[in-house]
């Protein structure tokens, strides 16, 4: 069963491993993907990788809205409208004291996670029909703080934030508009961060989260990417303003 066919996505951050598995199961489910990043060879190899002819790739920064315009505008003109937003593109930062934290650090982060979330909404919504649905992935620190990731978790909790005010603001439009989080997933971005971690920590990150996750293991791209499914078929109709997580357990 194709539970997306003929539904046309955008993803951004699409050249990380939850953007591109997410790409990869929209499609196999019937979607049409446009996938965005702003890393133009990590892109090029994520459209290898997917081989699909319903993918359109768009190198931009989402912290530009003259970018986030023309990536709109593109899908648009392509296919007439967009169904599903995945706003997942993303980047940690640092972990530091709050003295030492470097104040373009918290700038940069802020604004790709909550102002390119913001604009990506922006300038879909006009073009988004009914039954259409906005995923924004915050993490599960977007529920909880942790100490020195001060950009990150600010950011996390601020998409929540942004969410539920857009699901209040489209619900009469029948638009769902959810929030997605991953606990520690076995990828690149998470081993960057448990390397920070580590330093800080003074043992290993990755054993450390393990021993907390009831599941006792990290999640998989591909987990994430089903819950992304879910969040952007009709199974989820009666979802919006939610906080979809999916982290093993960590938070209960």
């Amino acid at each position: 069963m194709t539970v997306l066919r003929g539904k046309i996505s955008v993803i951004t951050g699409g050249g990380g491993s939850i953007g591109l598995a997410t790409a990869q199961l929209f499609l196999d489910e019937g979607a049409k993907v446009m996938l965005v990043d702003r890393d133009e060879d990590r892109l090029a190899a994520a459209v290898a990788r997917l081989a699909h002819p319903d993918v359109v790739s768009v190198a931009a920064d989402v912290t530009r809205t003259a970018e986030i315009q023309r990536l709109v505008q593109r899908a648009v003109e392509r296919w007439g409208r967009i169904d599903v937003v995945f706003s997942n593109a993303g980047t940690f930062g640092t972990v530091a004291t709050i003295e030492q934290f470097p104040e373009e650090t918290f700038d940069a982060v802020y604004a790709v996670h909550v102002r390119g979330a913001f604009l990506l909404a922006k300038y879909a919504v006009p073009h988004m029909p009914r039954g259409g649905s906005i995923i924004i992935t915050s993490s599960i620190v977007g529920t909880r703080g942790d100490p020195g990731a001060y950009a990150y978790v600010t950011a996390k909790h601020a998409q929540v934030g942004l969410m539920r005010c857009l699901a209040k603001d489209l619900a009469p439009r029948g638009i769902r508009v959810n929030t997605l989080h991953p606990g520690p997933i076995d990828n690149g971005f998470q081993r960057a961060v448990e390397a920070d971690l580590t330093a800080v920590m003074g043992r290993d990150a990755t054993a450390f989260f393990d021993g907390l996750i009831p599941l006792g293991r990290h999640g998989r791209p591909a987990e994430i990417a089903e819950a992304a499914l879910y969040l952007a078929s009709d199974r989820s109709s009666f979802t919006t303003g939610s906080l979809l997580m999916a982290d093993g357990g960590l938070s209960a």
